[in-house]
């Protein structure tokens, strides 16, 4: 039993490997379009509310694929249902090289969103199949972390292929969606060679699912309601840091393909750091003896308040400083959003895991588009960067207040069917 205890251990965190590379190609992907979008601009002309357009167009079917895909994973399996969302987000990305106008970009990007939309709610039902309860939050770590390794790699990738990248006659901007979509191919190929259902080593790992709760006994309940609001909230904010920051440093800071190259990962390497340390410091309070509630709080406390510096970027010129507030608060992002993906699996029985987490996902993409749309209006009205900037700074904050009102205690929620006559 003990040798059997020990290769579980391991393939565990083997897993938990295998999908933070795939959360690493989403994040890459994702990222194509900011960082090429001065390159697109030479062949298809793109405002700032026509950019809020395509980023809406990824996030408004990316939440509702979050919740579509949860419900798929339900029903098909963690193993059938990664390979098919895998697949699919990795040909939508390679279509944007296609791509001859602002349609189809918009098209691209509906369908990029459906596809990574069930990239989260399937990492956290494998996380959830694999890992304790005791374990989880740093496993979530491990696979937010991708997020960061992928944001990184982003703009030296996407800055080398568009230096030397025009093979064939194509423009340089197109193969950067070919190359990134081959990768998710790669992935979809290695997944499909080597997961398998975790064995039951740990009677934790399996807990007893009873009754598998609707969508509809999932948002009648006061914390489930407060956990999405709390990721709108949040989410809001990320996306826009996310989506706009490479412009901002373009158009504020006078930054060009080199810098971006050169200094524009850093931010995001800072989130990757983040995602470790949230996870790792809500663990070690439960190990240390405390409360899934307060090991959950203090670390999404502590997170919050990295987050309100910002709104000190646009009254400082060092490029030094913008870089380091920015660090901050994606080092602060990414350590709330481990957590706050964790609460899921401390709140849901695994039959209703994907469902709740993909209603937390929903309420997070649709934070971004209106975070997204407010920002493309202040700078097509001439009101530049500084309110959506004290805006997105504020927002953790108040996010963090509503879950500790709505969720006065973290613990598994349970969801009794009305009897039928």
């Amino acid at each position: 039993m003990t040798q059997v205890r020990a290769i579980a251990h391991r393939g565990r965190w083997a897993i938990a490997a295998m999908i933070t590379v795939a959360i690493a190609i989403s994040y890459l992907d994702r990222q194509t379009l900011p960082w090429a979008i001065k390159y697109i601009e030479a062949d298809i002309p793109i405002g700032n509310q026509t950019k809020a357009v395509l980023d809406s167009a990824f996030l408004a079917t990316y939440g509702l694929m979050y919740l579509g895909g949860g419900w798929l994973l339900d029903r098909v399996g963690t193993r059938r249902g990664f390979l098919a969302i895998m697949i699919f987000w990795s040909l939508a990305c390679a279509s944007h090289g296609l791509a001859g106008g602002i349609a189809a970009l918009v098209v691209s990007r509906l369908l990029l969103g459906v596809g990574e939309g069930g990239g989260f709610p399937a990492a956290t039902r494998a996380i959830a199949e694999w890992f304790p309860a005791q374990r989880r939050a740093a496993a979530m770590g491990l696979v937010n972390a991708g997020t960061a390794v992928g944001a990184v790699i982003a703009p030296p990738l996407i800055a080398g292929i568009l230096a030397y990248g025009d093979w064939f006659g194509l423009s340089s901007w197109r193969w950067v969606f070919f190359v990134t979509g081959a990768f998710g191919l790669g992935w979809a190929l290695w997944w499909f060679a080597t997961y398998r259902t975790p064995p039951v080593v740990d009677s934790d790992t399996h807990e007893a699912d009873g009754p598998a709760p609707t969508i509809a006994m999932l948002l009648a309940r006061r914390e489930v309601r407060g956990l999405v609001a709390a990721k709108f909230l949040s989410d809001g904010a990320w996306y826009f840091y996310l989506f706009w920051l490479p412009k901002y440093l373009f158009e504020a800071h006078g930054f060009d393909l080199k810098q971006a190259a050169t200094i524009g990962w850093i931010p995001y390497a800072a989130s990757g750091v983040g995602s470790l340390c949230g996870g790792w410091l809500s663990s070690r309070l439960l190990s240390s003896g405390r409360s899934v509630n307060a090991a959950r709080k203090i670390a999404l406390g502590l997170s919050a308040t990295c987050m309100p510096w910002v709104m000190l970027a646009p009254t400082t010129g060092s490029i030094a400083a913008i870089i380091a507030i920015f660090s901050l608060a994606f080092f602060g992002q990414q350590s709330w959003s481990t957590l706050v993906m964790t609460l899921p699996t401390d709140l849901a029985p695994r039959s209703a895991l994907g469902r709740l987490a993909g209603l937390v996902g929903l309420g997070g993409a649709f934070g971004g588009i209106v975070m997204g749309q407010a920002a493309g209006w202040a700078l097509d009205a001439g009101l530049g960067y500084t309110p959506v900037l004290t805006v997105a700074a504020t927002l953790h904050l108040i996010a963090f207040a509503l879950i500790c009102l709505a969720i006065p205690r973290i613990s598994r929620l349970t969801f009794m069917r009305k009897a039928v006559p």
